[in-house]
């Protein structure tokens, strides 16, 4: 039996929610190391490593570095492993100021100067991207990576439907209004990106009236562009389907609830995560 350890940087535990929400594994793998569920101090000898969270705190590259010379294989998991997510808040030079101001910060692992992804310490053989990846991606990176079937958008996936006769003038907001539900979030005044987000996810978000954030990163087609092709792909949905001015599109695409996912795009480019090693 293949067995596998889940070691948990500087994240939320999300990723782990969702592995073990994925019930086909337990009678196929070994659970051998996940400090969620699992006691055990140090991750032994695995066939499988999946890395969850940020490289954020000394410690965290500690048992980085000490786990991934007990596995086959390295995978990194989540948002935050493969690009920042929420433990990339640090790098805002006012946040970390703030919590370096606390004197009474006992018992606390020491922050390293900046947050990094987990292949900028030590290589990763798979990318298992989201927030958190669904239980039937997780099943998809412990069995047969290659054969896992997904289309190349969460629009592909969404199945709602796109219509000419809908051309909102201005954006909604966030979760504002009433959601139609079977007409496509954009043709509604929501600005959803799963026309640009790698699919796989099977589109959960989108279908229960969600606009897609980008938790999965760019597409195939993006993943190895700038963050202007993106951007003006997104432009280019939006002109195609609403009269919404593209300024109020660009500033709604830079806005806070958006930045922690979507700008996670151009963390792609210019990095040695070619296509083929991301799930």
């Amino acid at each position: 039996m293949k067995q596998f350890a889940v070691l948990q940087l500087s994240g939320c535990a999300g990723c782990e929610v969702s592995l073990l929400n994925a019930e086909e594994w337990v009678e196929r793998y070994q659970l051998v190391y996940m400090p969620l569920v699992v006691s055990a101090y140090d991750v032994p000898a695995v066939d499988v490593l999946l890395v969850s969270g940020g490289v954020r705190t000394d410690e965290d590259l500690y048992k980085l570095r000490k786990a991934v010379k007990q596995a086959q294989q390295v995978v990194a998991v989540g948002t935050c492993a493969i690009s920042g997510g929420v433990a990339n808040l640090g790098n805002r030079d006012d946040v970390r100021a703030l919590f370096l101001a606390r004197e009474e910060r006992y018992h606390v692992p020491h922050l390293l100067p900046k947050s990094h992804p987990v292949d900028a310490m030590v290589g990763v053989d798979l990318y298992l991207p989201g927030c958190p990846p669904t239980p039937e991606l997780f099943m998809a990176a412990l069995s047969d990576p290659a054969a896992y079937q997904a289309s190349k958008t969460v629009c592909g996936e969404c199945g709602r439907k796109k219509v000419r006769e809908m051309r909102p003038e201005h954006l909604l907001g966030f979760q504002q209004g009433r959601v139609l539900p079977d007409i496509c979030l954009i043709n509604q005044g929501y600005l959803c990106i799963g026309s640009s987000t790698r699919g796989g996810c099977r589109a959960p978000c989108t279908r229960a009236g969600h606009p897609c954030v980008g938790c999965r990163g760019p597409s195939d087609a993006f993943i190895e562009k700038e963050s202007a092709a993106w951007l003006a792909s997104i432009q280019k949905v939006f002109a195609a389907m609403t009269d919404i001015p593209p300024d109020e599109v660009e500033a709604a695409l830079r806005s806070p609830h958006l930045a922690l996912f979507l700008f996670q795009f151009a963390d792609y480019a210019g990095t040695s995560r070619p296509k083929e090693k991301v799930l």
